[in-house]
């Protein structure tokens, strides 16, 4: 007599089971997503999602593992990938407004999101402190953008670090109120306006301009 199989069904896929968790997590926060509302999106059972993934909150660290090389990934490919400070930050609130009101997936940042009402310590503290790793590789590379003269001197890099940050969050919240993909454009064009500029020799540049 064959015995029978515990712990997760044998069609169960990883992959395919963390994705339907992040869109739960994305769309209500970390807080108001309940274990049974997990398993219901999954579609398993309870001791199959502990088997799988160990606890609501191992699951959720996972979730944002994933969500960082995958949905999140943007900001640090834009980060990286242009030739200036300034293009990097204008491709990341750009590709922002795309992502945060893409119709596939909730709207919003899902890191930025998920810590709303958040009681639980550690989570809350873990997300804090991705949240300050993003802001500290934007400082990076604006400080990368001063030693390569592409900004002024004197450009309070933290300051402006934590403004870019604080529109992206913005940007986040307006698009979960239903700010459309224009409007959060705008939100960039406004938020790069006002990006500090050198002043060439014997050329004064208005605030917002840059060279040609």
């Amino acid at each position: 007599m064959a015995t029978k199989q515990r712990g997760r069904p044998r069609s169960f896929d990883r992959e395919t089971a963390l994705e339907k968790a992040m869109r739960a997590f994305w769309e209500h926060g970390y807080e108001g997503t309940s274990v049974s509302e997990l398993t219901r999106e999954i579609g398993i059972g309870a001791p199959s999602l502990y088997a799988a993934f160990g606890d609501k909150r191992s699951l959720f660290e996972e979730v944002v593992r994933v969500y960082g090389v995958t949905h999140g990934a943007g900001p640090a490919r834009a980060l990286t990938e242009e030739p200036t400070a300034r293009a990097a930050v204008e491709r990341m609130l750009r590709e922002a407004a795309d992502e945060f009101t893409d119709p596939a997936h909730p709207h919003g940042c899902l890191v930025i999101h998920a810590a709303t009402n958040c009681t639980t310590p550690e989570v809350e503290q873990a997300l804090r402190e991705q949240r300050g790793a993003s802001l500290a590789a934007i400082e990076d590379r604006l400080r990368q953008g001063v030693d390569a003269g592409e900004l002024p001197e004197h450009t309070d890099i933290a300051a402006l670090a934590r403004f870019v940050g604080a529109v992206f969050q913005g940007m986040s919240q307006q698009s979960r109120d239903g700010a459309s993909k224009a409007e959060l454009e705008g939100i960039a064009d406004i938020a790069m306006a006002a990006w500090p500029v050198r002043e060439s020799p014997g050329r004064s540049l208005e605030p917002g301009s840059h060279p040609a």
